[in-house]
C-alpha cells in the first residue's frame, strides 16, 4: 500500500511545502540513505521516516527506483521528500553485486549534493559501503547514524557458500569502516547489537536497539475466504523474500514429505512473493510434483495478502539455520503475528525472542519435523488460535512500533546533543563529535 495524498507529486525548491523554516522554526534535516530496496516500499525504513517527521524533522531520502512501484524519480509522499535512482538488480553473483553497488554508490552521491547539508546522515546497509558517502557528509558537519539491518559479512557466508575467502575479508573490513566512522548504530535486535559491541568496538551506549514492527494498521484481518483453499480443508501460506538464503526450498521440500511420509494431501499452500530464487523455487515444486497444491503469487498488492493471511490455518517461516539466520529477525514472522496466525519454524535464536509461544521451532533444518509439527496444528484448532492470539498480544506490547520509536528518537538525540541545526543559517559546523 503506498501511503499519503502527496504521491507522485514534487514540491519544487521555493515552495513553502519544501522551505525547511517555514513557521520561523529551523527544523532539523535527515537524509537516509536506502540501496537494498525502494522508499516507500522498504516498511521499516518508511516507519522510521515517519516517526522522524512526526519529531518535527524535516527527512529526505535517497533510494533506488522500483520497477513497478516507486518509479517516480522524485516525490513527496506525506511530508517526506523521496530521490530516486534507476538501478539494475545485480545478476552474476558478487561480480555483479559490485557493479550494482558502484553505481548505486555514484547516484547517491550525486544527489547527495543535491540535497544540501542535513544534520544528520542515517545510512541503511547492506552494503556496507554507504560509509562513504556518509563521511563525505560528515566533514561537512552531519552526524552519522548506521542502520544495520544486516550483518553484511553473515550475509555472505549464508548466501554464496564461499567460505572466508578474499571477498569475505574485504566484507569484514567494511563493516569494521562503517562502525568506526558512525556516530550512532541501530541494531535490529540484542544479536545485532552484541555484534556491534563485541566486533565493531563500540560503546554500548553508542548502540540503539530498533527493532522492526508490522504496521498494524496494514494487517488487519478480515473474513477468511474459504476458496482461497482451492477446495481443500486447510491453508497453509508463506510470505517474504524467495532468496538463496531464505528456506523456501527446506518449505517445499517439507511440504513434499508432509505429503508422502505423513500422509496429508488436505491442504493447499500459496507462497507470496518474490526474489531472485522465485524461478528455480517454482521449477523444484514442478520437479517434487507439488504444482497442483502450491501457488506462487509473486508480489500482490496488500489487499490481496490480507485475504490470504486472514484465510490461512497455518503460515511457514522455513528460514534454515546458518551465521545470517539464527541471529536475524524475520519480518515474515511478525507479519504473520499481527495477523493472528500460528507459525511453524526451525530452531532459531532470534526466531524464539520474536515469536515465543506464537510459534512451534522444528530441529534446525530438519525437514521432516517441519512437516511433522505443520500436521499437528493443522488438527488441532484450539492450539492454532492460543498461538494466533499470543502473537498479536506480543506484536501490541513488547515488540510494537511504539517502543521502537522511542528508541530511535533517543539515538538521534544522542546523535545531535552537541549538534547546531543544518538549516538555522550561518556556517555549517563541521567540528567533530568528541570520540571516547
Amino acid at each position: 500500500m503506498r501511503a499519503g495524498p502527496n504521491r507522485g507529486t514534487w514540491a519544487l525548491p521555493g515552495d513553502r511545502s519544501f522551505d525547511d523554516t517555514a513557521g520561523g522554526r529551523p527544523d532539523r534535516r535527515a537524509l537516509i540513505l536506502v540501496e537494498n530496496l525502494s522508499v516507500p516500499f522498504d516498511r521499516r525504513v518508511w516507519q522510521e521516516c515517519t516517526t522522524l517527521r512526526d519529531a518535527g524533522w524535516t527527512v529526505h531520502v535517497i533510494c533506488p527506483q522500483g520497477s513497478k512501484r516507486d518509479t517516480e524519480p522524485e516525490a513527496v509522499i506525506d511530508g517526506v521528500r523521496i530521490h530516486r535512482y534507476p538501478l539494475r538488480a545485480a545478476t552474476g553473483g558478487p561480480a555483479g553485486y559490485l557493479r550494482e553497488y558502484g553505481s548505486a554508490l555514484w547516484h547517491t552521491a550525486r544527489l547527495a549534493r543535491k540535497v544540501g547539508p542535513v544534520d544528520v546522515v542515517h545510512a541503511c546497509n547492506p552494503p556496507d559501503l554507504l560509509f562513504l558517502p556518509a563521511l563525505w557528509l560528515k566533514r561537512r558537519g552531519a552526524r552519522f547514524v548506521f542502520d544495520q539491518h544486516d550483518l553484511v559479512p553473515e550475509l555472505y557466508l549464508s548466501r554464496f557458500d564461499r567460505g572466508e575467502d578474499l571477498l569475505y575479508r574485504a566484507v569484514c573490513a567494511l563493516e569494521r569502516r562503517t562502525y568506526r566512522a558512525a556516530d550512532i548504530v541501530l541494531a535490529t535486535n540484542e544479536s545485532y547489537r552484541d555484534v556491534a559491541v563485541r566486533r565493531g568496538g563500540r560503546r554500548p551506549e553508542d548502540v540503539f536497539v530498533v527493532r522492526s514492527a508490522p504496521q498494524t494498521d496494514r494487517f488487519q484481518p478480515v473474513p477468511p475466504e474459504p476458496e482461497l483453499k482451492r477446495g481443500k480443508p486447510h491453508l497453509l501460506c508463506y510470505l517474504g523474500v524467495m532468496g538463496p538464503q531464505d528456506g523456501v526450498d527446506y518449505a517445499l521440500r517439507a511440504l513434499a514429505k508432509l505429503r508422502d511420509e505423513v500422509g496429508r494431501t488436505d491442504w493447499h499452500a500459496v507462497f507470496v512473493g518474490a526474489g531472485d530464487a522465485f524461478d528455480a523455487m517454482v521449477e523444484l515444486s514442478r520437479r517434487l510434483g507439488l504444482s497442483e497444491q502450491v501457488q506462487f503469487t509473486g508480489r500482490i498488492p496488500d489487499a490481496d495478502l490480507v485475504r490470504y493471511l486472514s484465510t490461512a490455518d497455518v503460515c511457514l517461516s522455513p528460514d534454515p539455520r546458518n551465521p545470517l539466520n539464527d541471529v536475524s529477525t524475520m519480518n515474515k514472522v511478525l507479519e504473520y503475528m499481527a495477523m493472528g496466525r500460528p507459525i511453524v519454524s526451525f530452531d532459531l535464536k532470534e526466531a524464539r525472542v520474536s515469536a515465543g509461544d506464537a510459534a512451534v521451532y522444528a530441529p534446525a533444518n530438519d525437514e521432516a519435523e517441519f512437516a511433522g509439527l505443520i500436521a499437528l496444528l493443522l488438527d488441532d484448532p484450539e492450539k492454532r488460535a492460543r498461538m494466533g492470539k499470543t502473537g498479536q498480544e506480543r506484536i501490541s506490547g513488547p515488540l510494537s512500533w511504539r517502543n521502537s520509536q522511542t528508541s530511535l528518537l533517543a539515538a538521534y538525540a544522542a546523535a545531535c546533543r552537541d549538534r547546531v541545526p543544518a538549516s538555522a543559517g550561518g556556517p555549517v559546523r563541521t567540528g567533530k563529535r568528541p570520540r571516547h
